[in-house]
């Protein structure tokens, strides 16, 4: 209704003004009949009413649709009355969504392309990276080990950019099954063997009796334990020897936890860790941080129905959990 008045507003502008000049003239001719006059304004009005009640009967549903928000944009297709106006509205927005339609369709290509591109660039990257390291073993210390380090960290980048590629795609690329996590934690620090010694930080797992056993995918979860792994290290590098891995339960839920004694997450930054980029105090001081792991780790653990707890103090350190609800934890089914 307001947008109808203010499609209208100019015109009953219009119309006040000119029946106010039809009674002004007679009137200043000198025209004295009061009933006459009051005739022709009520006649004036009352015709025009008919004519804005009319047009707002018959174009009602076409200003409801304009005053009202798309909720999806297969909404563009719907028909209104078939006044000239609605209708060449509705060839306008059809013509609008075929055009988003195709533009989203090459947009989607050029991203699939990429995406191909990148999985196939990073594979690539990996064969001459081993040749490195296996070149690098030939050598003497400590240019053995500084090698080895710095492909080591390559290989890391390498991988979260894969993950990242393949975030997009999760549905396509996930496979759920029982996960032992006692085994898990002892692969993942299989591979970072060096790593740990390297930094001269070395995980201590703390298991239960019962060997825990949850639904996930393997790949995705070994991926999230990795990242919550070597942030502990790195950031305990220096302060403290040790890490704790704990695996237990609690309240029916499965869970996996990581406890460092390091530098610890300032307040301020705890709220922002899992934006995507956000780097945080702790991330300029340690320049490798790209601010994308822990962005990956939520949102694979989201996609997955996996919780995500964190506790840390400045100094003392940071203690993240991975919490598998009663429904993925079968250990006890």
């Amino acid at each position: 209704m307001r947008l109808f008045i203010k499609d209208h507003l100019l015109l009953i502008g219009f119309q006040v003004v000119q029946l106010g000049l039809i009674i002004l003239i007679p009137w200043l001719d000198g025209y004295r009949d009061f009933m006459t006059l009051s005739y022709v304004i009520f006649l004036g009005f009352f015709l025009f009413s008919c004519y804005l009640l009319y047009c707002y009967i018959s174009r009602r549903t076409f200003y409801n649709r304009l005053e009202k928000p798309m909720e999806s944009i297969d909404e563009s297709l719907q028909k209104t009355e078939q006044i000239p106006i609605a209708e060449a509205l509705d060839q306008l927005l059809k013509s609008q969504y075929r055009l988003y339609k195709n533009r989203i369709s090459e947009t989607e290509v050029q991203k699939e392309e990429h995406m191909t591109f990148i999985d196939r660039w990073v594979h690539q990257m990996k064969t001459p990276l081993s040749v490195i390291e296996l070149t690098a073993q030939d050598l003497d210390e400590p240019e053995s080990s500084n090698i080895r380090e710095e492909t080591e960290r390559i290989k890391t980048g390498l991988n979260t950019v894969l993950y990242m590629a393949r975030l997009r795609t999760i549905q396509e690329d996930f496979r759920i099954k029982p996960v032992a996590l006692e085994s898990l934690v002892q692969e993942i620090n299989r591979e970072n063997k060096r790593f740990f010694i390297r930094n001269e930080v070395y995980p201590k797992l703390d298991t239960e009796r019962a060997r825990i056993t949850v639904e996930t995918d393997e790949k995705w979860l070994m991926f999230i334990m990795t990242q919550l792994i070597q942030n502990g290290v790195k950031y305990s590098a220096g302060i403290s020897r040790y890490m704790e891995i704990s695996i237990y339960e609690r309240a029916g839920s499965a869970i996996f936890e990581v406890t460092d004694s390091g530098v610890g997450i300032p307040e301020e930054d705890q709220k922002r860790i899992f934006s995507a980029f956000y780097t945080g105090e702790n991330g300029r001081k340690y320049r490798e941080s790209t601010g994308m792991g822990l962005f990956l780790v939520k949102e694979v653990a989201d996609y997955l129905g996996h919780g995500i707890e964190m506790e840390s103090i400045v100094g003392m350190g940071t203690t993240f959990r991975i919490l598998f609800p009663p429904a993925q934890n079968i250990t006890t089914m």
